[in-house]
């Protein structure tokens, strides 16, 4: 079986972080998984030390010294993937949001011929569980947005629960993506897009987290709004100073 890895950025996730750690940790495929903390207050980190006991060889923690964004925290983890020599990489949230069960699928999906495989929730099939109105039709309308705006062929492009090929960020200069917040799942994709990967979306349940408190905020929102318009026209202006 090639070997995979699950990235986990957390940030104050003490109530989450043990029952993912054996949700994911206990699927009978032999998965990986790594927690990238920013040094959370409420001990997220130690919860995870005192796991690495029963998993120790496939339980593996990184630390930062403070909350230095959801993008950073993620190249931090695919870097780490990429140096231990991990075929595959999966990103997910630590609430649950994304169902554990469902990273087979992903990495069936990926080992049948796509490089990057998003759990969608806007494909048929998919769809989200918790979520008032207001803030589905904001999430739909951020990914009509995203599509109308680079031309990318994927339907939910702010989805944050993607597996990789290693292929795909050993091509991809991953200094190179700047954004910090959710905006990074965007650019994250497109990069992949432009670089000629196949990408392919199944259905997924997104569940709004029952246990913590939600990172979303109106300034990550902004990032995601305003940075899309930035990276299209990077793109057009590094397309045109090549012909």
């Amino acid at each position: 079986m090639p070997s995979t890895l699950i990235v986990i950025p957390t940030y104050n996730e003490y109530a989450n972080i043990a029952d993912i750690i054996h949700a994911v940790l206990s699927l009978p495929q032999l998965f990986d998984l790594l927690i990238i903390d920013d040094n959370s207050p409420d001990g997220t980190a130690n919860a995870v030390e005192a796991l690495k006991n029963i998993y120790p060889e496939r339980l593996h923690l990184q630390t930062r010294p403070g909350k230095l964004g959801l993008g950073t925290a993620y190249i931090k983890g695919f870097t780490w993937g990429m140096e231990h020599q991990y075929d595959y990489i999966i990103e997910m949230d630590a609430d649950f949001s994304h169902n554990p069960n469902d990273i087979p699928r992903l990495l069936e999906a990926c080992t049948n011929g796509a490089d990057v495989v998003i759990g969608s929730r806007y494909v048929k099939g998919g769809k989200v569980e918790n979520w008032p109105a207001d803030r589905i039709l904001l999430s739909k309308w951020a990914s009509v947005y995203v599509r109308l705006i680079t031309w990318m062929p994927v339907k939910d492009t702010t989805a944050g629960f993607v597996c990789y090929k290693r292929k795909v960020f050993e091509k991809i200069d991953l200094n190179k993506i700047k954004f910090i917040g959710y905006a990074f799942q965007i650019e994250l994709k497109f990069a992949a897009w432009r670089s000629g990967f196949h990408m392919q979306e199944i259905p997924i349940t997104f569940k709004d987290r029952e246990k913590g408190i939600s990172k979303m905020s109106k300034g990550i929102f902004k990032e995601a709004v305003i940075g899309v318009l930035k990276m299209k026209w990077q793109s057009f202006y590094s397309n045109y100073l090549r012909k």
